[in-house]
């Protein structure tokens, strides 16, 4: 869970999820589960945070009911494909959601 400071704390991320959610059509449910998984698992150092954000926009639209490719999430937020496809299970986990069988 996260503390209502880390609203203000990381609002140029959160600003980076409104934005590709924009660029990708992400309802409010989507965008409302990123900004939640992010503020939850933000990482400490600044290099992973890119990383965490763009998972946490690929989960929040997976989660609900919005999917999204990673290509398009990754083109949408600017890291690669690979980057989504490490780290989103583990994402999702985190949260204590279990990854979809597909």
């Amino acid at each position: 869970m996260h503390r209502a400071s880390d609203r203000i704390e990381h609002d140029e991320w959160l600003s980076d999820i409104e934005a590709a959610s924009d660029r990708l059509d992400l309802g409010t449910a989507a965008r409302s589960h990123a900004v939640d998984l992010f503020l939850s698992t933000v990482p400490a150092e600044d290099r992973s945070k890119q990383a965490t954000m763009a998972a946490s926009v690929y989960v929040g639209a997976l989660v609900a009911g919005e999917e999204r490719s990673q290509s398009a999430v990754a083109e949408a937020t600017g890291v690669s494909r690979l980057t989504i496809q490490q780290r989103w299970k583990g994402l999702l986990e985190t949260a204590g959601l279990e990854a979809p069988g597909w």
